[in-house]
């Protein structure tokens, strides 16, 4: 099949770039459930999340600050087919606790998935990400993200992994482990519960000590209505490296 082949050669080109980042902030709290815009659909997600208590040092000189921080963007998907879809985050900005805006990221992706995925028990995807990032938000001023999909849906409940490779180009010994995963509960169509797990392992090549990982879990409620939807979480950092509250909110419209 063409998207296979396409599929391969991608992540071939991307692990051979190989790398390691380091992240103060983050735009895009999120697990990937392999559904896209329908071919022709343009959809927007505005994603937005406020570090309520957290680190009030940045990870890296003149990097933001996470504690009291809003970071966000509006993310634009197209339908190109029933397995793959285009998006742009533009453009990722901050809030600082000073008041200060600041314009930190802009973003390309390409998501490629098993066609109908909401309608199958076991689904998978793949995507791939390209950052071009200002100082204050990450070291790397070109960064990337693989993030494979798989999941089941088992009647109400859906079962979701991502196990998310970062990278900022230097060699695939650097590539950077930060999986996330997601279990939920679909109370009806329209309303459902979940819990997330978010971590970061560190370098592939070897991975950090227990007490320099990171692990937060966010407890979720997603609710659809029509054309719209939106999801809401709070997060609870559980190392010393993380931010302690953290509150998300998700918007999806289709336009």
């Amino acid at each position: 099949m063409v998207e296979a082949k396409v599929l391969r050669c991608l992540l071939v080109l991307c692990i051979a770039a190989g790398a390691q980042s380091v992240h103060a902030q983050t735009d895009e709290i999120q697990v990937y459930d392999a559904a896209i815009a329908a071919p022709g659909q343009l959809n927007l997600t505005l994603h937005n999340n406020f570090t309520v208590s957290g680190r009030s040092q940045p990870d890296f000189p003149n990097g933001v600050v996470p504690e009291h921080a809003l970071n966000g963007v509006p993310e634009f998907g197209y339908g190109v087919s029933d397995w793959f879809e285009l998006g742009a985050y533009l453009p990722v900005y901050s809030l600082t606790s000073g008041g200060h805006l600041l314009f930190d990221s802009a973003k390309l992706r390409a998501l490629f998935v098993v066609p109908h995925a909401r309608e199958r028990i076991f689904f998978y995807g793949l995507n791939f990400e390209l950052s071009y990032n200002s100082p204050h938000w990450d070291i790397s001023r070109y960064s990337g993200e693989i993030r494979p999909i798989v999941g089941v849906h088992l009647g109400k409940f859906d079962l979701i992994f991502n196990p998310i490779l970062d990278t900022a180009f230097e060699g695939f010994s650097k590539l950077d482990f930060a999986p996330a995963a997601r279990v939920a509960y679909n109370v009806t169509d329209k309303l459902g519960f979940a819990l997330e797990h978010y971590a970061d392992l560190g370098a592939v090549s070897h991975f950090e000590r227990s007490s320099k990982q990171s692990h937060t879990l966010f407890a979720v409620v997603d609710f659809v209505s029509g054309a719209s939807g939106i999801e809401f979480g709070i997060g609870h950092g559980f190392s010393a490296v993380d931010d302690s509250v953290v509150v998300k909110l998700m918007y999806i419209h289709d336009l």
